[in-house]
């Protein structure tokens, strides 16, 4: 079975040598914080040094294996994500060419977000660390850079027609070009995003310094993400990609019903490509790929997984983890209006709780006690021996929420319960109804 993206550096089965996503440093911050709040605001600081430790030598090997030129894009492959391109990207050398991949670079630059986190938890009891969390603030800078002029070219992997983010490939002699295939890829720099209270640079002179240099010295470079100078709700501090007008655009996509966003979460690819298929020429064949909200239409990766369409559940959760430290920094004081022109604003908390009940709504029996996760097998909707006994399956269709792939994949879709948890003890909290937002 091929698998999305895990806490593993392996891929799947018959190719150990592909990479998922690096995110072994936001597990690792996660389970910190959470244990750190469990004890009563005492950290691990052992737990997190010798982690940190392991992290800088997973790191150093991302920098050394998946950017082959030196400056700051990545060609991390197949990253997970399957057949969400028109080739194979763990290949893209046998068709002559290179691929610049902007969800490779992105989860990079969340994985200097992440270590700089961890840094700055760590000068907490030695403020050595404050140097390391300077390497990965000028890491994560540079990676911006490069994402917006690639290799020195003048070429972006942002798309100002477009307004997404897309990849980029590099053929021999010729102009590259750029990849207009609208797919989660273009979502993912949204992850690369870390609210940081300001009372944690107090007492690192040499970090501080650090920050003031790019933005004095540095200021083109510094423009291109958030501006963190900027204090915000509770004196946060926000890093991140992308600064309000690319922000805005990315979610008025992600939330649009005839491009990424269907009744039960956000979908791996853009339904308008199902009237609109995406067309390449490589090396004289041209290869077209279209949305596909069920069953994979290709054999890529085996023909058993599909990223051209349905919803994937980590890339989901990961969606609304970033909306939600958005709203941290912002503190409700920031919305977008949708659709354009309608007069109607909403906060990024209330974004991330709309997503929530759509990934919960998978689960729910409606009022004719049929649940979207069982498509049309009645009889796991009405037997009274299978009918509470939800499966959490791979993926679901992106149109009507049916499971599909493996029906025992809780390790990622068993996220659903955090989510219950976390909204309902917020609703309880607040009073607030469940939102309705975009709903027709």
């Amino acid at each position: 079975m091929v698998h999305a993206p895990e806490w593993s550096n392996s891929a799947y089965e018959w190719n150990f040598s592909d990479v998922n996503p690096p995110v072994h440093a936001l597990g690792v911050s996660r389970v910190y914080q959470i244990d750190k709040k469990a004890n009563g605001g005492k950290g691990d600081f052992e737990f997190l040094e010798r982690a940190f430790h392991k992290l800088m030598l997973n790191f150093t090997w991302w920098v050394n294996q998946k950017d082959g030129d030196g400056k700051n894009i990545f060609e991390g492959g197949f990253l997970g994500l399957d057949n969400i391109s028109v080739i194979d990207r763990s290949h893209a050398a046998k068709y002559l060419g290179k691929l610049e991949q902007a969800d490779a670079t992105s989860w990079m630059a969340m994985f200097c977000l992440n270590m700089l986190r961890i840094s700055l938890d760590l000068c907490e009891f030695n403020k050595v660390y404050q140097h390391t969390a300077t390497k990965f603030l000028e890491h994560f800078l540079y990676i911006a850079g490069a994402m917006n002029n690639l290799s020195g070219e003048n070429i972006s992997m942002w798309d100002d027609t477009e307004n997404f983010f897309f990849d980029v490939f590099h053929l021999p002699g010729k102009e590259p070009k750029v990849m207009k295939l609208k797919s989660i890829v273009g979502i993912i720099p949204l992850f690369a995003v870390e609210p940081i209270r300001e009372e944690m640079f107090e007492g690192l002179p040499e970090f501080k310094k650090r920050m003031d240099f790019f933005m004095k010295e540095k200021p083109k470079l510094a423009a291109l993400v958030s501006s963190w100078i900027q204090p915000g709700n509770e004196k946060r501090r926000l890093f991140s990609l992308l600064r309000g007008h690319r922000m805005k655009s990315i979610l008025h996509k992600m939330l649009d019903p005839e491009e990424f966003l269907s009744p039960y979460g956000i979908r791996s690819m853009s339904k308008d490509h199902e009237k609109n298929p995406y067309s390449m020429r490589l090396n004289g064949t041209v290869t077209t790929v279209k949305y596909v909200p069920g069953e994979s239409d290709t054999l890529m990766f085996g023909g058993n997984s599909n990223w051209r369409g349905p919803i994937w559940f980590p890339i989901n959760y990961l969606i609304i983890e970033s909306l939600k430290k958005f709203d941290f920094y912002y503190g409700g004081e920031f919305s977008i209006e949708y659709p354009t022109g309608s007069g109607n604003f909403y906060t990024m908390d209330l974004i991330a709780k709309e997503l929530s009940m759509r990934l919960i709504q998978l689960f729910m029996p409606d009022a004719s006690g049929k649940r979207p996760v069982n498509g049309p097998y009645d009889k796991l909707n009405t037997d009274p021996h299978f009918k509470d006994y939800v499966l959490f399956f791979e993926y679901f269709h992106g149109d009507n929420g049916r499971g599909m792939g493996a029906s025992h994949q809780t390790g990622w879709t068993g996220l659903v319960s955090e989510l219950i948890y976390k909204y309902y003890k917020e609703e309880r909290y607040t009073n607030e109804p469940a939102p309705t937002l975009f709903r027709s």
